[in-house]
Formats: structure tokens, C-alpha cells, sequence
């Protein structure tokens, strides 16, 4: 958008009286950034034009807040400018791995339809759990599916979703992380379930545990930690997560929704856990880096 003319002189009667200067900026253009740092912070200001330079003006109240905001933006915009801009390396997608654990589902499925008993001695069965000390069916259930449209779909996006994430997260440390989201997430809503009868078998819980991570990483990434005015951005990244959530994990009469929570729950907190927020202007001037209902 391009901005306003201000060649006519601006009209004292539109101006607040009592303000106070917070910078001044040899051009319209560079007035305008710091406007918007300026606004950031939730103040109002008023860029009027003097002597061929312009005057950003502020409300007294706020000015010793906004003036040290300008600081911050000019400081970290003389770092950024005075960095090498050589890209880092980039990692190239994880197709390999996602690949095998399609390869395990389908294998697992074909030993169901082979030997049927499978099924009952693997699925996630809360009393089992709880009462007999049946511990292996929180890992088991993610590998078996009630019928081949139900491992088909968990098949296809848990390859989508697991190659994005590994993708992000490296190999080694994006199977740990997603092992324990996923284990979490069965455990969790088995025992949301105890001591009533829930059983339930199907590899969701582990795609939305991916997603999860996916989404924490990026809140993580890009919030405010250390860093004012923020949030806006985390929440956007929240949002998204949710959203997709709620499109494909909370709705039909086999659906286990609250699987497919517990699952993006634990995901969440580990990948926010584990993921590494943009370092703050402290931190660089120490040189640091900072079923059985379906699912």
C-alpha cells in the first residue's frame, strides 16, 4: 500500500496538543516502520513532516515506553543488517521412515485378518490396563485397524503428518518424541475412560500426537517468550493446529474424538517442550542461541 502524501502541512486543529517527539526520520517511509512499532505497543502516533524531515509524535504518557521499543527495533535491525546472509542447510524431507511405519500397518493388518486373535490381545483396553497390568496395549492399539478403509486413512496421513514433522525434527529425536506423544495420548484417555468398559484400537492417536508436535514446535518458534508483542503470531500457529483438529478429529458416530485430543495434547506440550524459541535481544548480545471405536 503506498503511503500518504504528506506534502501539505499537516493541520494543527487534527493534531492532540501535548505530544511528544519519539524519534525523528529523514524520510515518509522510514517514518512509517517505526509507526508500526509504535502501534505494536497499542499506542496511536502522528507523523508530521518539518523542515524536510519527519517527526514521529506520541501521546507523554507512553513516551518513555515507546521510545525504548524504537531503540530495540533500530538496535535489531543494525544486527540483522550486519549478519552474513548465508541460508543454513537444508534438510532434505524424511520419506524413508514414514514409509516403514506404512509398511508395519498393513503387515500388522494382514496378521489380523490371518489371525483374529490379535486383535483382542492388543487393543487398548482400560481394564486390561489398569487392573491386569496390560501395559503393551497402549503401543499395541496404534498398530491395529478395524477394517482396511480405517487403516488406509490413518496410513495416508500419518505419512504425511510424520514426514513433515520428521522432516522438522530430524530422524532420531522426531521418533522419540512422537513414540512418547502418541503412548501419552493412549495412556491418558484410557484412563479418562477407567473404570468404565473403553476399548479401541486404530494408529490416530500417534497422527494427532504428529500433529501436535508440529504445532507446539511452531508456537515455541514464534511466540513472545522473551520477546514483546509476540503472541499474535503463536496464536495464529495455535489456531491452525486446532482448527485442523477439529476438522478431521472431532466428528462421526465412530470417531474417538477425545483419543484424537489426548494424542494432539501431548503432542503439543512435547513439541512446545522441545522446541526451541527465537533467541531473545538478551541472548544474541551474549552471543548465545538461545477404539473399539475408530481412530
Amino acid at each position: 500500500m503506498p503511503s500518504p502524501d504528506l506534502s501539505d502541512p499537516v493541520e494543527a486543529g487534527r493534531i492532540p496538543a501535548g505530544l511528544v517527539e519519539a524519534g525523528v526520520y529523514a524520510t515518509a517511509a522510514a517514518g512509517f516502520d517505526h509507526g508500526l512499532v509504535v502501534l505494536a505497543c497499542g499506542e496511536p502516533y502522528w507523523l508530521m513532516p518539518e523542515g524536510g524531515r519527519f517527526r514521529l509524535l506520541v501521546e507523554p504518557a507512553e513516551a518513555g515506553e515507546v521510545r525504548r521499543q524504537l531503540a530495540d527495533y533500530d538496535a535489531e535491525a543494525a544486527r540483522t543488517a550486519s549478519r552474513p546472509t548465508v541460508p543454513p542447510p537444508a534438510r532434505a524431507a524424511e520419506i524413508d521412515t514414514p514409509l516403514l511405519w506404512v509398511t508395519v500397518l498393513f503387515t500388522a493388518y494382514a496378521g489380523q485378518c490371518s489371525w483374529p486373535e490379535w486383535t483382542e490381545a492388543g487393543a487398548l483396553d482400560a481394564g486390561a490396563v489398569f487392573d491386569r497390568g496390560q501395559w503393551w496395549r497402549v503401543a499395541t492399539a496404534l498398530f491395529l485397524h478395524a477394517d482396511l478403509g480405517h487403516v488406509v486413512s490413518n496410513a495416508l496421513a500419518g505419512f504425511l503428518v510424520f514426514s513433515a514433522w520428521l522432516t522438522t525434527a530430524g530422524r532420531g529425536r522426531g521418533w522419540t518424541l512422537l513414540a512418547a506423544a502418541a503412548l501419552a495420548g493412549n495412556l491418558a484417555v484410557a484412563a479418562a475412560h477407567y473404570p468404565g468398559a473403553y476399548r479401541s484400537i486404530g494408529a490416530s492417536t500417534a497422527v494427532f500426537a504428529g500433529l501436535g508436535l508440529l504445532t507446539g514446535r511452531a508456537v515455541r518458534a514464534i511466540g513472545p517468550f522473551g520477546r514483546p508483542h509476540r503472541w499474535r503470531p503463536a496464536l495464529v500457529a495455535l489456531g491452525s493446529g486446532l482448527t485442523v483438529l477439529a476438522l478431521y478429529g472431532a466428528g462421526g458416530m465412530e470417531i474417538d474424538a477425545l483419543a484424537h485430543l489426548t494424542g494432539f495434547l501431548a503432542g503439543l506440550a512435547l513439541g512446545f517442550a522441545a522446541g526451541r524459541a527465537e533467541p531473545s535481544r538478551e541472548a544474541e548480545n551474549r552471543g548465545q542461541t538461545s477404539e473399539f471405536g475408530e481412530r
